[in-house]
Formats: structure tokens, sequence, C-alpha cells
């Protein structure tokens, strides 16, 4: 009985410290912290094999946790920071708006999808920029018929990936699989960056901070210095989103009062839809 009750005493210990240790840390660094607590599942696995003398879990347990801190390391990279600044400091967030430092009101120019046509049919190279927002709206499956609809019409149809883009660890890969969209259409942000230049569009679905300029130059923005897709050196970029609210930073975006970017508000699953329609 006392022994059954130290069990209990440190289930209820590990529960209070794991949701305390979890609940401060905000959404975008949740792939991170997935990534870690993944690795510590490994850890875990590895301690019970050493105590019952199973290698196999021994060895299960050691690669669990070690592909657990390289996956985590990649992913603080992708943010520019490190693994006790996500642990213990997380993302001070702006209550900026949409008003420039000299006070002058910003505007975001808006089309509706129809409207868009023309210029995805007269584009050599489209790159779709998935993110959270494609997610909630599960407009995988679409993305996939849009790109086949492009390739039909000898359109170039890449996928850039921002390594903390969605709320899990490969959120975005796992989406697209999903889909059946091919593997080798996919490209990490250090092999797509330099393609965006030579791009006719970029189609931005539902991602935000990943994309957001003010982390190149705003030394003053929460996200300063974190690598972001180059999607605003495209001749052209369409932003889907439900609306123009900032995303987990709580910043403006940048990208969406830019001379070439174009928004197109709605749910990304119907906005494609409809899109594709038109196309046809």
């Amino acid at each position: 009985d006392q022994l059954f009750d130290y069990i209990l005493w440190i289930i209820i210990f590990s529960l209070v410290v794991g949701y305390y240790f979890v609940v401060p840390i905000g959404g975008a660094d949740m792939p991170v912290v997935i990534a870690l607590l993944n690795s510590f599942s490994g850890v875990a696995a590895t301690a019970t094999g050493f105590i019952i003398q199973n290698d196999a879990l021994i060895i299960s347990g050691a690669l669990v946790g070690a592909s657990g801190i390289i996956l985590t390391n990649i992913m603080c990279k992708g943010m520019n920071r490190t693994i006790w600044n996500v642990l213990f400091v997380g993302i001070k967030v702006s209550t900026s708006s949409a008003t420039s430092g000299e006070g002058v009101q910003k505007t975001a120019k808006s089309y509706e999808p129809e409207d868009t046509v023309v210029i995805f049919e007269n584009a050599k190279q489209v790159i779709i920029v998935p993110g959270y927002g494609m997610a909630v709206a599960q407009a995988q499956h679409m993305c996939h018929e849009l790109e086949k609809i492009l390739e039909e019409k000898s359109v170039t149809v890449k996928y850039a990936i921002h390594p903390v883009a969605g709320r899990m660890p490969g959120h975005m890969n796992v989406l697209l699989a999903e889909a059946n969209v091919s593997y080798d259409k996919l490209y990490d942000l250090d092999q797509i960056n330099p393609e965006f230049e030579q791009t006719d569009v970029a189609l931005v679905i539902g991602a935000n901070d990943v994309v957001n300029p003010a982390a190149r130059h705003d030394k003053s923005s929460p996200i300063y210095g974190m690598p972001i897709l180059d999607v605003d050196k495209s001749q052209t970029v369409f932003v889907l989103k439900r609306s123009m609210n900032p995303g987990y930073a709580g910043i403006d975006n940048e990208l969406f009062y830019n001379d070439n970017t174009i928004m197109i508000f709605g749910d990304a699953k119907d906005t494609v839809s409809r899109l594709i329609a038109v196309l046809k």
C-alpha cells in the first residue's frame, strides 16, 4: 500500500510539473515543444529498458530520444532562437496597429479568386506557401488539385515549407502527403528562398509570421532575426486569409501592404475551390 501511495504521488507530481511546463508556451512554439517532449519519451523508454533489461527498448528509446533532440535543434534554428528561449522566455506579443511608424494609414489590395485567373495562367512558376490556415481549412486536397491543373497549363508548381509552419513538427509535410503531393515538390527554406526572385506567383495559404519581411530589418520586431520565406521577392504575391488579424507574434505583417501583394479573403478551401473552377 505504501508503494502504491508513492507511485500515485509521483504520477500527480509529474502531471503538475508537465502542465506548468507546457501551458506558458505559445502556439508558434508548440512544434518545438512537441519535438522536445517526443525526445523525452525516448529517454523515458530507454530508462525503462535499463530497468527491465530489455535491449530492444533501450535501442528504440535511444533512437527516438536522439531524433527528437535533432529535430528540436533544427526547428529552433528555423526560428533563430535557442531552446531555453522557447521554454522560458517566449515571444513578446506586440499590440501594433495597421499604421506605420509615422502614423500613415496603410492599405491592402483585395481581389476575388476569379480576378486572379489571368495571372495564374500566364505564370511560368508558382510557389505555394502553406501555413496553419491551410490546416484549419483542410485545404491540402484543393492545393493538390490546383497544382495538377496548373501543371496541365505548363506551369511549374513547388511548395515552400517553413520549419515551424503549423502546430507540430512536419505539420505541413503530413497534410500535403495526405493529399498525395509528391515529396519531390516540397522544398525547405534554404532550398526555395533563392527561387522567389524568379517566381511569377507566390500563393501564401494561411501563413503569417513566417513570411513577414519585418523579420529581416525591423530590430524592434519580436520576430527580428527569424529566418523567413522570401515570398515578397516574387513578382506577385497572393495571400489567402480569413481576415487581416496578426499571427502569433501579434504584429502586422508588412507583406500584406506591399505593392505586389494581393489579399484574397475567405476560407482557404473555398477560395482555392473557386479558383480551380474558373481555371478549369
